[in-house]
């Protein structure tokens, strides 16, 4: 994928409306007051001895990063948003709303814009080492908590 083609897709997920129950597609999970959107995705990394998966992580940040640059000369420099306490929140029962409960499982933070009154956000993505990275796109009405 070109930053182009992330830049349309983020500007895709700005326009589209939000639904009213939570649905996923195959590149898109939505819910009320929120679209996240999957701008790239690495392979696995079962058979890795750790190498891939660090360049792969590298490579994710610096997509992130190269993205971020162009997000900022649109709106603005971003706040960097840490996901860790909103984790340990929802771990210890706090009722964390969505999207920020599920993005705090895998993502570790974001690079967060007010624009339009949305949130909008970037993110990389890792459930478990084994598994791809991904580069993700927020846009959300939904504040952090």
């Amino acid at each position: 994928m070109t930053t182009a083609r992330h830049l349309a897709t983020l500007d895709l997920l700005r326009a589209r409306a939000f639904p009213a129950r939570p649905e996923r597609s195959e590149f898109r999970d939505s819910g009320p007051g929120f679209h996240i959107g999957e701008l790239a995705t690495s392979e696995e990394f079962w058979e890795d001895d750790g190498t891939g998966r660090a360049l792969a992580e590298e490579q994710y940040e610096a997509e992130r990063d190269g993205l971020s640059v162009l997000l900022t000369a649109r709106w603005g420099p971003p706040s960097e948003l840490s996901l860790h306490s909103v984790l340990e929140r929802s771990m210890d029962g706090e009722d964390i709303p969505e999207p920020w409960a599920t993005l705090s499982c895998h993502v570790p933070d974001l690079r967060l814009w007010r624009a339009d009154g949305h949130w909008v956000g970037l993110g990389v993505s890792q459930w478990d080492k084994e598994l791809p990275f991904q580069l993700l796109a927020l846009v959300t009405t939904v504040d952090p908590p």
